[in-house]
């Protein structure tokens, strides 16, 4: 069982552990011991803007150098980024300092293979084994002439922009079209309106003005509010929203609508679809019962996978299919990108827009949303009592899905991060969505 990676590599508080100095250089330095034994010779780090990121940037730089791995560092760039251009830059592993969507105050290390894929259980728990000594022990380091060293790659963001808008068919353009691009202060702030300014587009960069402390504030993809105002106000075609390192994606018509994950998802397919794609699309347990609806009409088969685009990915492997993701804007089409890369999938959405001459409003049409109602419960951990398994809880849950009959379901799950239990309620009427939630929550244990 892993002890600090989490669904997504390590995360936490900066200046509370995990998210010291001394834990990051130890956590390259064990990174180092067991890829440099794999044969790694350079790793590849790159970083979102949180004003931590130049402090752990500095210590997995010398962890990774006294392991004797070299680093080549790239400064602020997407996650998929750095997925990307570790195999570009013949790199053999990745690095991002990010805490995604978290507050400026979170950060995180992400590993990934030279293939571009977070790494396997196998090597995260070897890690773990070296930095346990580490922490316990201290760590050694390699004579001075095997020192690892550094060195800054300068076009790094270039290269990233051109791999972008190679998923953008040539004969085409973005020429006539008004886009707001939300950066949400953040990893791509440069990089995402110039894709979709070298397509021809007219670009209104938003919150693209990072400080060091303004990532994901008020803004970007968890945020919408001022971007469904700023495509109002500019009167643009659409609006793009990011996260703070770029792998979430999110979209407004030009009516201020907000389109999903979800929806996203099955417009990527949709697409796919019209170009022979045989294969079907994993979301998860909490994806839209309209997405699987609107995928069944279109013979393209459905299933759901456990929260977390992690989960999504290993249930692509399985299947053997190509196309993934979550409501909240996490979207895998393995045949563009090895992870969930924001600026992507936009640019494959604009593509289907453009070759059908159609609105995003439009386009969005051919999925029915189901009203979803979530509701979080923070319990106390009782020993002896799952709150989930008592006869209460499950009588209620019976009551409401007897009320909901064959047009909704109801949906329990525990957050693995947090004491709180997620109590979500679809159903084809809102009205009875929000009764039945409310009727599971107040069934819940909270003391």
């Amino acid at each position: 069982m892993r002890r600090y990676f989490g669904t997504d590599g390590v995360r936490g508080k900066v200046g509370e552990f995990p998210m010291t100095p001394e834990f990051a250089m130890k956590l390259g330095w064990a990174a180092g011991k067991v890829l440099g034994a794999e044969g790694v010779s350079e790793v590849l780090i790159g970083k979102d803007t949180r004003a931590s990121g130049y402090m752990l940037e500095s210590a997995l730089e010398a962890g990774f150098s006294s392991a004797g791995v070299n680093i080549a560092l790239v400064g602020p760039l997407p996650t998929p980024a750095i997925a990307y251009l570790a195999t570009t830059f013949r790199a053999n592993a990745g690095v991002v300092i990010s805490a995604s969507h978290n507050p400026f105050y979170d950060n995180g290390i992400k590993l990934f293979s030279q293939s571009g894929h977070k790494l396997t259980d196998e090597q995260e728990l070897e890690i773990e084994r070296w930095l346990q000594q580490a922490l316990d022990h201290g760590m050694d380091c390699v004579s001075s002439e095997r020192l690892g060293k550094a060195r800054r790659i300068d076009d790094a963001a270039g290269r990233y922009i051109e791999y972008c808008k190679s998923h953008f068919p040539s004969q085409q353009t973005l020429g006539g079209l008004k886009v707001v691009v939300d950066c949400a202060n953040g990893a791509a702030y440069k990089v995402a309106p110039a894709v979709y300014r070298e397509l021809g587009a007219e670009v209104v960069p938003l919150h693209a003005w990072p400080d060091g402390v303004n990532i994901n504030d008020r803004c970007g993809a968890t945020d919408l509010t001022s971007l469904r105002a700023a495509v109002i106000e500019q009167r643009a075609d659409l609006g793009i929203a990011l996260d703070g390192d770029a792998d979430r994606l999110m979209m407004v018509d030009e009516t201020g609508a907000v389109v999903d994950g979800d929806e996203l998802l099955f417009l990527l397919a949709r697409e796919a679809h019209t170009h022979s794609y045989s294969g079907g699309v994993v979301g998860t347990l909490m994806s839209n019962l309209g997405l699987e609806l609107a995928l069944a009409e279109l013979g393209i088969p459905f299933r759901p996978a456990k929260v977390g685009d992690r989960y999504v990915m290993e249930l692509l492997r399985e299947t053997g299919w190509r196309l993934g993701g979550e409501g909240s804007g996490h979207l895998l089409s393995l045949d563009h990108a090895s992870t969930g890369d924001a600026i992507i999938a936009s640019v494959l959405i604009l593509a289907a827009l453009r070759r059908k001459d159609m609105t995003l409003s439009s386009a969005r049409q051919g999925m029915r949303k189901f009203p979803q109602v979530l509701i979080n419960v923070r319990y106390r951990a009782r020993q002896g009592i799952e709150p989930l398994d008592t006869d209460a809880v499950k009588a209620t849950v019976q009551e409401a899905e007897g009320l909901l009959g064959d047009s909704g379901r109801v949906l329990l799950r525990k957050s693995g991060t947090e004491p709180l239990i997620r109590v979500m309620v679809e159903a084809e009427d809102a009205e009875l969505a929000h009764r039945c939630a409310r009727l599971v929550a107040d069934a819940l244990p909270t003391g």
